[in-house]
């Protein structure tokens, strides 16, 4: 059975008179893939930037790998990637610079290349940052999440913007991280996305959790409600039939 690495329990945050997140709790399992959904205003990047020692919550507690947000942050830095929905970079400097900049602060000896491999970007190795397409700033961005060898890995909506093939690319590339024992947090407005990488998903709303299931078992709970869906659902959606015609191989995306 999976060990919990990440424990939430009655958390709380406030701002002036507004409650961003209203006393949730909630637990990830080790080598899960785990989504927060919700939308836009709902607490959920709240959550996980207090999670990540980002933000400072005003009760509550959060144990990361067993650790006490409160007694340890450095401690749960040490263990965790962060990958942001906007990420600055040098962009005059090449990806091998890049993540040479990045080891050195993290004080952790990395081969860049090998790095590039697992995204997929070594041809990309000599890139300036700014000269990458859209996808290949988003796997570079979840490279450097991973230069410390993070237990845990957040991915604030890795595939905004993205085309249909770069987004697949990218769904492939989460789940190899996954299958090396990372835990994967996730926060996406794309529900098929969702579907397709979590094991299992909260779902966030005004500050509350108001579901957490896998996605299968939510589905199943709402058809056993009498919901049908208006429209007959087709074996295959217009975006498989985009990648289809297209191919999934990795291009410039």
């Amino acid at each position: 059975m999976s060990n919990t690495i990440i424990e939430v329990k009655n958390l709380y945050k406030k701002y002036g008179d507004f409650e961003a997140v209203k006393h949730i709790s909630f637990e990830v399992m080790e080598g899960e893939i785990f989504g927060l959904l919700g939308p836009n205003g709902a607490g959920k990047s709240t959550t996980l930037e207090i999670i990540e020692t980002l933000r400072e919550k005003t009760s509550g507690e959060v144990f990361v790998n067993g650790m006490n947000l409160d007694k340890e942050p450095n401690h749960i830095k040490r263990i965790i990637g962060v990958q942001l929905q906007t990420s600055g970079y040098y962009p005059n400097l090449n990806l091998v610079e890049l993540i040479n900049l990045f080891a050195g602060l993290y004080n952790e000896p990395t081969d860049p290349l090998i790095l590039l491999d697992k995204v997929n970007l070594r041809d990309k190795a000599k890139a300036k940052y700014k000269e990458l397409s859209g996808g290949q700033k988003q796997r570079f961005s979840i490279a450097t999440t991973l230069i410390n060898k993070p237990k845990i890995i957040f991915l604030d909506e890795p595939t905004t913007g993205l085309d249909p093939q770069a987004r697949r690319n990218l769904w492939d590339l989460i789940l190899d991280i996954r299958k090396s024992g990372t835990t994967v947090i996730i926060t996406t407005h794309y529900m098929d996305e969702a579907e397709v990488l979590c094991d299992r998903v909260a779902i966030i709303d005004s500050g509350k959790i108001i579901a957490i299931a896998s996605p299968d078992k939510l589905i199943d709970d709402l058809v056993a409600t009498g919901f049908e869906r208006p429209k007959e659902v087709k074996k295959a959606s217009l975006e498989d039939v985009f990648i289809h015609y297209t191919g999934r191989s990795l291009r410039d995306e």
